[in-house]
């Protein structure tokens, strides 16, 4: 799929089944939401609906559409921070204004589209672009294929919620659409964990880019992913005789790759920069005692590895230094994160020197093991599940396969470093065929 064409067909604001109570109505940004960059988290849920009667095929669409804005506004009554407005990127003013909801038909099949996707184009299915969060909270668009098939378009303000936080909400819209009554509610505390700050000099968007931008899909393979394992297995993991996990696998063999087409199989790396390797880490488990998955908001830091940049040595120490570096985020680390300023100095110096030109850094995220494939609406599982085109250079996003035989590796780079990476002959020993 080269390119798609989706057209914009109608647009209302969905509101919360139920008002909010008036002493909900101020919702308080925490200091990690503070820091979370004004980006939209996406998703997108393809459905084929392969059981569904052609011939009732504008009758079915119509209870689809019906069906997930009933869901949307009773959902809304759980998250209502969601319907409401952000304000002065300080709070929400939980004012019941809703969501919107779009409509958009698809010119085009389905399979076209999930069988060689250009994920650039996947945008087009999304309710918002991504380096432009505003106001809204959430948005939904609902795109409906010519076969009939649809796709469902979701956008999470960053500003509110991370990746568990958005993955929750559609589970519990899921379940709400489904009519199940066993719905673990959401917790809003997280102002009270991690109370706003003052934060001078600290842009929560350094590195969102624009142009020279791309983002590709790359699957591997159970069976390429087990050789990697394998391969760095060897002398690579010190005291901890736990085999690299198939995140930090990739992650390895991904910077290994990114390095070696950038700079050249001998090296060549400008050492006047420092260059750092990013893991998200989930906090949550972290707490003493640990919090639910239900807690919503932006609960999560990031490990700074600086790995090795000599010439084959990336992979064979990259797994140790991931992992002490994570092992590093624990219980007396969010104890400092709650009570003391050093994590935000530290942020504030590296924002300056990577505007400065002196970092380069490489960011991985996962959501590989969750559930992201269980989203019955009560139409059926998704067909695929997928990403979008993102708005930094050096990020890689994981996801597994429907089948659980592999992971896709959403990977946004340069242009130019994009290009180089897709005729490492290394690279591609490994990555699928589409």
């Amino acid at each position: 799929m080269e390119y798609v064409e989706v057209e914009l067909i109608s647009k209302v604001f969905i509101k919360p089944s139920s008002p909010t109570p008036e002493h909900l109505r101020h919702y308080q940004l925490s200091s990690l939401d503070q820091l979370s960059p004004k980006v939209y988290n996406p998703w997108l849920l393809f459905y084929a609906l392969d059981n569904y009667d052609q011939y009732e095929e504008y009758n079915n669409i119509v209870k689809i559409s019906n069906h997930l804005k009933k869901s949307v506004s009773q959902v809304l009554s759980l998250y209502y921070p969601l319907a409401g407005r952000i304000t002065d990127d300080r709070f929400v003013d939980c004012n019941d204004e809703g969501v919107p909801f779009f409509e958009a038909r698809v010119k085009g099949k389905l399979s076209d589209v999930i069988h060689n996707p250009n994920i650039n184009e996947l945008n087009k299915f999304l309710p918002f672009k991504l380096d432009d969060a505003t106001e809204l909270a959430l948005g939904v668009q609902l795109n409906v294929f010519e076969c009939g098939g649809i796709a469902v378009g979701v956008c999470n303000s960053h500003q509110l919620a991370d990746a568990l936080s958005n993955i929750m909400f559609v589970k519990n819209w899921v379940a709400t659409a489904r009519g199940e009554a066993d719905i673990v509610k959401p917790e809003f505390i997280s102002a009270t964990l991690f109370p706003p700050k003052n934060l001078p000099g600290l842009n929560p968007n350094v590195g969102i880019t624009r142009k020279n931008n791309i983002t590709k899909r790359f699957v591997f393979k159970t069976s390429a992913i087990e050789a990697l394992r394998n391969k760095y297995d060897e002398n690579s993991l010190g005291e901890d005789k736990r085999r690299p996990s198939r995140v930090e696998t990739l992650s390895a063999f991904i910077w290994s790759r990114f390095v070696a087409a950038k700079n050249g199989e001998s090296g060549g790396t400008d050492h006047r920069k420092l260059y750092t390797v990013l893991h998200a880490v989930n906090l949550r488990p972290r707490f003493d005692p640990p919090l639910g998955q239900n807690h919503f908001g932006n609960f999560y830091r990031v490990s700074i590895t600086v790995p090795s940049l000599k010439a084959g040595e990336e992979c064979h120490s990259f797994v140790r230094q991931v992992r002490e570096e994570i092992k590093k985020i624990d219980k007396e680390f969010v104890r400092k994160l709650q009570e003391g300023d050093e994590h935000y100095e530290m942020l504030r110096d590296r924002a300056e020197r990577f505007v400065r030109g002196e970092v380069v850094t490489f960011a991985f995220t996962s959501l590989c093991r969750f559930p992201v494939y269980e989203a019955d609406f009560g139409w059926g599982k998704p067909t695929w599940v997928g990403s979008a085109a993102l708005s930094f250079h050096n990020v890689t996003a994981f996801i597994d396969t429907k089948t659980g035989d592999g992971i896709e590796a959403y990977l946004s780079l340069k242009d130019e470093d994009m290009a180089r990476l897709e005729v490492d002959k290394e690279f591609q020993a490994f990555v699928s065929p589409i």
